[in-house]
C-alpha cells in the first residue's frame, strides 16, 4: 500500500500538532493532573523543543503557551510559565542524543504503570505487545527524575529503542514525528490494557520469536512510511474535536 510522501512540519505546524497531542492525551484519559510531558524538537541545529508550561492542565495548553527550552531545559524565549523540571533530564538528553527522535512522550496510566512494576516488563504475546518486540529499553527506578547525574544512565537503558519502560514509574516513548509518537504511545497503551486484563486468567499463549519480529518490523515498516501514521494521527484528532462539539 503505497503512502502518500510525509514533508517536514514548520515550528508552528509541530506547535499545532503538540497541541492537539496534549489534548488527545487528556480526552483518552491518559493525563495525569498537571504532570507528566511531551516534547517536541524544533527544526535547528540548537537543539531546542517544545513541552507543556508547568501548572496548566493539558487541556489548557495552546500553540501559543507551549514553552521552548534549551537541552539544559531552561527557557530559550520569554514565558510566563515555568518547565516541569522532572521532564528536562529525560527529555533533553534523548533530543540531545537521538537525531532520528523528534518527538518524546512521557505518561503513567493505571495499566502502564502496573506493567512497569511487573518484573517481565511488557508481554509480547498479544497483538499490540508483538508489535513492541525488540523496541524497548529498561530503566530502574531512582526516585522523580529530577537528576542530571540520571541522564547517561537513562539513554543508556533506552539505547537504540523507541519505548523505554522506567520501572516502578511508567513510560517514554519517542518517535521520529508527533503523529509517530502518537502512534507508538497508543500501541504501547493497548499493550498494557490487554496484559493487564488477561492476567488473571491463566498462561498466556507464547509467540515464536520469529511472529514476533515479523509483527514488530511490519509494525514499524508501517508507522514510519509515508503517511501512514500521520492518517491514525488525524483520524485520531477528528474523533476527539467531534465529540467535543457534541
Amino acid at each position: 500500500m503505497d503512502m502518500p510522501v510525509e514533508t517536514q512540519p514548520t515550528e508552528q505546524q509541530l506547535r499545532r500538532q503538540l497541541t492537539d497531542f496534549y489534548h488527545l492525551v487528556t480526552h483518552l484519559g491518559w493525563s495525569e493532573m498537571i504532570f507528566n510531558h511531551i516534547s517536541v524538537r524544533v527544526p535547528g541545529p540548537e537543539h531546542h523543543y517544545l513541552m507543556n508550561p508547568f501548572g496548566l492542565l493539558y487541556e489548557e495548553i495552546t500553540p501559543e503557551n507551549l514553552i521552548k527550552v534549551g537541552i539544559d531545559g531552561k527557557l530559550v524565549e520569554e514565558s510566563p510559565y515555568p518547565g516541569n523540571p522532572a521532564g528536562f533530564a529525560l527529555h533533553g538528553v534523548i533530543h540531545e542524543h537521538r537525531p532520528d527522535v523528534t518527538c518524546v512522550a512521557h505518561t503513567h496510566t493505571n495499566p502502564v504503570s502496573a506493567i512497569a512494576t511487573r518484573k517481565e516488563g511488557i508481554s509480547h504475546n498479544n497483538f499490540y505487545g508483538a508489535q513492541l518486540y525488540g523496541r524497548v529499553g529498561y530503566h530502574d527506578f531512582e526516585g522523580i527524575t529530577l537528576y542530571d547525574d540520571e541522564r547517561d544512565r537513562m539513554l543508556a537503558s533506552l539505547g537504540n529503542a523507541n519505548v523505554l519502560v522506567l520501572r516502578n514509574h511508567g513510560i517514554a516513548v519517542c518517535e521520529r514525528s508527533v503523529p509517530a509518537t502518537f502512534m507508538l504511545l497508543w500501541t504501547v497503551q493497548r499493550a498494557a490494557e490487554i496484559q493487564c486484563m488477561g492476567s488473571g486468567g491463566g498462561e498466556e499463549n507464547e509467540l515464536s520469536d520469529i511472529v514476533k519480529q515479523r509483527c514488530a518490523d511490519d509494525a514499524t515498516r508501517l508507522a514510519t512510511s509515508g503517511r501512514f501514521s500521520e492518517m491514525v494521527f488525524d483520524a485520531a484528532v477528528r474523533r476527539m474535536r467531534a465529540e467535543q462539539a457534541r
